[in-house]
């Protein structure tokens, strides 16, 4: 009897890791680290739970590579936006863009990277610190865009470039946290234009 060909133990044939990680990601998206059970995550992957651990490690492995593809795809936006020629052009890009990515309506509203782990148990607390550090890695790239923003006299001399990161931001993860709670784009780009509007020029 012909017996059908599989890949790797507990992988089935026509497993696509970059498929089921896009998939993964969305789930981690709408529910969060703790709130995605594994039955959930694997049901959308289309793998068993073997698989899963075959092809990631653990929950957490999988989580780490879905933030990863979540900074490299969705949340692309803030790379871009640090290559606008001025401060100003940098803090509209950037809040243009997570208005944009938390309320695309074939996506689940809100940040990954900000509501992903929240609030999570102490198994938790590993994944709760690397979206601290995600946080935080945003805030030293715009921190030091605006830095140069000074040195560079486009940002007047008497301007704080951490205050300035720091204050886009928390703008940001606000408007993330608004996305998921249903607050409409309109609304959210009203908000930021009223936030933008005395920013400091050189």
């Amino acid at each position: 009897m012909e017996t059908k060909q599989t890949g790797p133990i507990g992988r089935p044939r026509g497993f696509d890791t970059d498929e089921a990680l896009e998939r993964a990601m969305l789930v981690f998206w709408e529910h969060g680290y703790e709130g995605a059970s594994l039955a959930n995550l694997t049901g959308a992957m289309g793998i068993s739970t073997t698989s899963m651990y075959a092809a990631f490690g653990n929950k957490e492995g999988l989580f780490r590579k879905a933030l990863e593809r979540y900074t490299e795809g969705p949340s692309a936006y803030l790379t871009r936006a640090l290559e606008e020629p001025t401060a100003h052009g940098v803090a509209t890009a950037i809040l243009a863009g997570t208005i944009r990515t938390t309320t695309r309506p074939a996506q689940p509203h809100g940040c990954m990277g900000v509501q992903g782990a929240l609030t999570v148990s102490d198994s938790g607390r590993e994944v709760r610190d690397l979206l601290v550090a995600w946080r935080n890695n945003s805030y030293s790239s715009v921190h030091e865009r605006f830095q140069r923003a000074v040195d560079e006299g486009d940002l007047p001399p008497e301007a704080d470039p951490g205050l300035l990161a720091r204050y886009v931001t928390t703008l940001a993860f606000g408007i993330a946290v608004q996305a998921a709670s249903g607050v409409d784009r309109a609304e959210l780009q009203e908000m930021t234009d009223a936030a933008l509007h005395n920013w400091p020029l050189s």
